[in-house]
């Protein structure tokens, strides 16, 4: 316990000095990537996500220890097993996030994180707060497996974790390792709504599963961010509700 309190508080003061880095840079070079209302509302929906936590751990939790009690195998707790682990768990958010594209139901709660016009570090914790829901059930698999849930859980944080310093304009292109791990330049085509960019680009820690599955493009224009149908609110809550105002629309009239 006192490891994990050791890593929040790290990760807390590593993410408000990045925050700080990218915040000067855009003053400095008057960037831009900022916009006040844009911003508030960011900060609102991550205070919300951060406030149904101990709901949303202990579901996690719930499901993980559900599937675990009908694995099929025993793994040990050892650094192989942890490699493999983190790489399922990867793989796992790969096809959570291409299906959240896809399937209009999943989209309901993903539409949330592509609705900001801007791209900065604060773009990355714009999460719909009901979203905690649905990624566990991708997780079920590996679990069922038998991997430790210690490990399934210790790997989905630093999944996570790792995402949050994708979403900037503060750093370009990384030479050698564009399509290998996943860099802020293949994220900020995820995040526009370019027409060549449409639909690509969704892993978490390793580009590779794009470029196997073929939902990789390397970044080769300008970005437009935020979404095609155009800007949505600045309200927070509406921002958490119109995904699913617009699927409930989208039953109702028979379009799904």
């Amino acid at each position: 316990m006192m490891m994990y309190k050791s890593f929040g508080a790290i990760a807390i003061g590593f993410i408000v000095v990045v925050l700080v880095a990218e915040i000067s840079w855009n003053l400095i070079n008057r960037k831009k990537v900022y916009q006040t209302n844009d911003s508030i509302a960011s900060i609102v929906i991550f205070i919300g996500f951060q406030l149904i936590k101990i709901i949303s751990s202990g579901y996690l939790m719930w499901v993980l220890d559900l599937a675990y009690s009908y694995r099929i195998f025993n793994f040990p707790e050892e650094i192989w097993v942890f490699v493999l682990t983190f790489l399922m768990v990867d793989f796992a958010y790969y096809w959570y996030h291409r299906l959240s594209h896809i399937f209009p139901f999943l989209w309901a709660f993903h539409f949330t994180h592509h609705t900001s016009k801007k791209f900065n570090l604060l773009t990355a914790y714009r999460l719909n707060w009901f979203s905690f829901v649905l990624l566990p059930l991708f997780l079920i698999p590996i679990v069922f497996l038998g991997l430790p849930i210690s490990y399934v859980v210790v790997c989905l944080v630093l999944n996570l974790f790792y995402q949050f310093f994708l979403h900037t304009e503060m750093i370009s292109k990384i030479p050698l390792i564009e399509g290998i791990i996943n860099t802020p330049s293949a994220h900020r085509v995820h995040h526009s709504h370019n027409k060549k960019y449409f639909n690509k680009n969704f892993a978490g820690v390793f580009a590779f599963w794009d470029v196997i599955f073929n939902t990789y493009i390397p970044e080769t224009e300008k970005p437009v961010y935020g979404l095609k149908s155009g800007f949505s609110s600045n309200n927070p809550f509406v921002l958490i509700g119109r995904g699913f105002r617009d699927f409930w629309n989208q039953i109702t009239h028979h379009k799904v």
